[in-house]
């Protein structure tokens, strides 16, 4: 009945993902319509959210940053879409990475490399690029769902060009089990912890934020140098990625330095251009826990 199910959502999917880009686009444009201004998908939690996170700013300024979002994220929904029958070579017309040797300095030195970015952009391209780009091994760490056809089917797509899955529970066992001296690990840097490891926290955005330790604690385990990946829209259906190392050697690293060293730059990086981050997201729903903040 499971596979059924699946099969029921994942080839209406496929067929319409064979769209061009352009049909594609012509979507986003009434589901915007449709999640905007019918059924107002969590337009609460993000003009809380933005009001909370910029008290600087004007109410219209607000507003025309909540109206860009969503013409983003509607956007995002079409192009994800798009993952299950784009070819390799149209992604990476699509997503250039302007500093692609830097991964492949490191993999030259026999070293590992770990990928942080964060829901801004389009992440859900991230993946695949990588994957396409370099014959390494990509583990790909993400959060399981609820909805576990969905969950199978976004995989399946995030991992068509040879990248490799890893439950966000499953990731020290995962690079343990990987025998490759050389191979990436990409994580998304801005994920909410679980209640029960939601231990740590700091002023991010103007509000004091939960912030997941296990980047931090991977990288100075494993000391393998911490890439940002800034991905950044030049025009619609065009993407630009940007490398920047972090932190070459975290063994060196004194405690929390890498958990803010990545969400300071990320930080920066949602001020200057708002509007691209994942902001429906409840960010900041633990805020009620007791915890060290700095």
């Amino acid at each position: 009945m499971k596979k059924v199910l699946k099969s029921l959502i994942q080839y209406p999917l496929y067929i319409i993902s064979l769209l061009p880009f352009r049909v594609l686009y012509l979507l986003a444009d009434f589901l915007y319509v449709v999640i905007y201004h019918v059924l107002k998908y969590r337009r609460t939690v993000v003009r809380v959210n933005l009001k909370n996170s910029f008290p600087e700013k004007t109410e219209e300024e607000l507003k025309s940053i909540e109206r860009k979002f969503y013409l983003n994220l509607v956007d995002i929904m079409v192009e994800t879409l798009k993952m299950a029958s784009m070819s390799a070579s149209t992604l990476q017309k699509r997503l250039n990475i302007t500093n692609k040797e830097l991964i492949q300095n490191f993999y030259n030195q026999g070293r590992p490399v770990m990928i942080v970015t964060a829901h801004y952009g389009n992440w859900e391209w991230g993946s695949p690029i990588i994957s396409s780009l370099y014959p390494d091994p990509c583990m790909v760490v993400y959060k399981p769902i609820s909805d576990k056809n969905f969950e199978q089917i976004l995989n399946g797509w995030r991992s068509r060009f040879g990248a490799i899955m890893v439950p966000m529970k499953s990731t020290l066992r995962a690079l343990m089990t990987n025998k490759s001296n050389t191979f990436c690990l990409a994580l998304v840097g801005d994920q909410t912890p679980v209640r029960s490891e939601t231990q740590y926290f700091i002023n991010f955005l103007n509000q004091r934020t939960a912030i997941f330790l296990g980047i931090e604690k991977i990288a100075m385990k494993m000391n393998i140098p911490v890439v940002y990946a800034h991905l950044d829209r030049v025009k619609r259906g065009f993407y630009e990625c940007h490398l920047t190392t972090l932190f070459e050697n975290p063994k060196e690293t004194q405690e929390h330095q890498i958990t803010e060293g990545h969400t300071r730059f990320l930080e920066q990086i949602i001020i200057k251009k708002p509007e691209m981050w994942l902001w429906s997201h409840k960010r900041w729903k633990f805020n009620e826990l007791q915890g060290d903040v700095r």
